[in-house]
């Protein structure tokens, strides 16, 4: 056999094992959104919309613009995706999505930073009844998550354990809150609250820290500095990195475990990055869609939630940022 026909062949079989790859297999979800109008907004988003004396769309109105005049802001946006290899359309759409529904932006980026130094050295625990999450994670229940090394594992693995073993339980004589593992344990200045410009939970920093670190090249953080942690969610340029690294993290975990692409769906992607967990919603993803499947039935979509809904509502608005 000749040279050219062995190439080929050759050819053929790399294509071959790249079509049975995950990358290839992913289905793309089509931009745009699946609910033909808005679903319902949670009564907290709406209660604190409505202390504020304000409304949703101008909230949406007032991050918007400082969006458009903060050339500075959209320069390291676009940076920073292109590191973690993303959009930086998912970026403005998770950051949109947090300022309209949840606390309202400020007027300028400067006071962000002003906000970050004021936690360095402040008296800020991590715990829950006078509990260290430190100590707490030690519990036998944890046992499962000794082994894991990376920071994205290791505390996704915990907040797992959490919810199958603590969350709304009485253990060994002690009634645990039902509630989030980060609300119970990681926001101790202001309950159930996020931070800065990406509006990021101390324990969504917790987990992406070595995908940033390998990246970035910030350094690691640590549960037992919670200070450093706070400063970090709350200045732009150390945040900006974790924003990106927690989207990267949502598409790669939905092509990798439920086979869709969602990279080129901006609404996606900020409603995983509002929600959380994204492994275990690509997980109950799959094994619906495995039902569905031995039903005869086709897939299900993944599909947008009222924050997300929004993103691909306005996205004319949120690509001219980049024109």
């Amino acid at each position: 056999m000749t040279r050219a026909p062995l190439a080929a062949l050759s050819a053929l079989w790399l294509l071959g094992l790249a079509a049975l790859s995950p990358a290839f297999a992913a289905t793309v979800v089509p931009p745009g959104n699946r609910h033909s109008s808005q679903p319902a907004i949670p009564f907290g988003s709406a209660s604190r919309t409505q202390a504020l004396k304000t409304t949703y769309e101008s909230k949406y109105q007032r991050v918007l613009e400082l969006l458009k005049k903060d050339t500075e802001l959209k320069r390291k946006i676009v940076a920073v995706s292109k590191q973690y290899g993303i959009d930086p359309i998912h970026m403005v759409g998770a950051i949109i999505g947090e300022h309209t529904y949840n606390v309202d932006v400020y007027d300028r980026l400067q006071t962000y930073y002003v906000k970050a130094i004021s936690y360095v050295g402040s008296a800020i625990s991590f715990r829950h009844a006078g509990e260290p999450v430190s100590e707490f994670v030690k519990r036998p229940q944890f046992g499962e998550c000794d082994g894991l090394t990376d920071s994205y594992d290791l505390w996704a693995c915990r907040e797992r354990v959490w919810n199958a073993s603590f969350r709304g339980r009485t253990v060994e004589g002690s009634k645990f809150p039902d509630d989030r593992f980060g609300a119970v344990f990681f926001q101790p200045l202001y309950a159930g609250q996020t931070f800065g410009i990406g509006q990021l939970s101390p324990l969504t920093a917790l987990q992406m820290s070595d995908m940033v670190h390998k990246v970035s090249g910030l350094p690691r953080l640590d549960v037992y500095d919670p200070g450093q942690i706070y400063r970090t969610i709350m200045d732009p340029d150390l945040t900006l990195p974790y924003v990106a690294a927690t989207l990267k993290t949502a598409i790669d975990a939905y092509r990798r475990i439920a086979g869709f692409d969602i990279s080129k769906n901006p609404g996606l992607t900020a409603t995983l990055y509002n929600l959380g967990d994204p492994e275990e919603r690509a997980r109950a993803l799959k094994v619906e869609n495995d039902r569905r499947r031995r039903a005869g039935l086709a897939p299900r979509l993944p599909v947008e939630n009222y924050y997300g809904w929004l993103v691909n509502d306005r996205l004319d608005d949120l690509k001219a940022l980049f024109d």
